[in-house]
């Protein structure tokens, strides 16, 4: 089996993690082929807890809801891939690219790694199931005003940023009905991609 790229896009709420851990899991039975896991949200967090300054100032802006700027996502999103891709790993991008700006240095990047064929899985939820989920997940954040906040982040700059590989023929948008059970969704990313 050829070596895979995959970006996950999906409101938050979507499940788009626990999509990406399954579908990973999936592949780890089929070639057994090592997986690198590009989530920018995890670096996030340790920069936070790391106690620095640009920690305190990462910290301060997701308070306020604010996505972060492009400079520093592509920073950790590229170190992500400099320390752990090699050709013969399959990637998942999870929480990148998110503006229009990051979409663009992210081809950048997949033309460096000669990466072809990327398949981009858009799990679709809509606001209000969205906004149910994220409630009964009771995250400290995930207030109705955050969570208002987030949605209108998305609509407006991450939504952007997948519409921008459209029309590239290195890339193909997968768009999968993401308000059904957690096993139906997989089962529909599996059959989408042809696996």
């Amino acid at each position: 089996m050829q070596t895979e790229t995959f970006v996950f896009f999906g409101i938050v709420g979507s499940g788009k993690g626990t999509q990406i851990k399954l579908l990973m899991d999936f592949l780890k039975k089929k070639d057994s082929k090592e997986c690198v896991y590009a989530y920018p949200g995890d670096e996030f967090r340790k920069l936070i807890s790391s106690g620095s300054y640009s920690g305190s100032i990462v910290k301060a802006s997701l308070e306020r809801g604010e996505l972060q700027p492009d400079f520093l996502t592509n920073s950790i999103f590229a170190n992500i891939l400099l320390n752990s891709l090699t050709n013969d790993k399959h990637l998942f991008a999870d929480g990148y690219p998110r503006t229009v700006e990051q979409a663009k240095t992210l081809e950048e990047m997949m033309k460096f790694y000669d990466r072809k064929n990327i398949k981009i899985v858009y799990i679709e939820v809509g606001r209000e199931e969205a906004l149910r989920r994220n409630l009964k997940r009771g995250r400290a954040d995930d207030t109705e005003e955050g969570l208002a906040k987030r949605f209108n982040e998305y609509i407006n700059k991450v939504v952007p940023a997948m519409n921008y590989f459209k029309d590239n023929k290195d890339y193909e948008i997968f768009t999968i009905n993401g308000e059904q059970s957690v096993e139906d969704v997989q089962k529909d990313i599996i059959k989408a991609l042809g696996f």
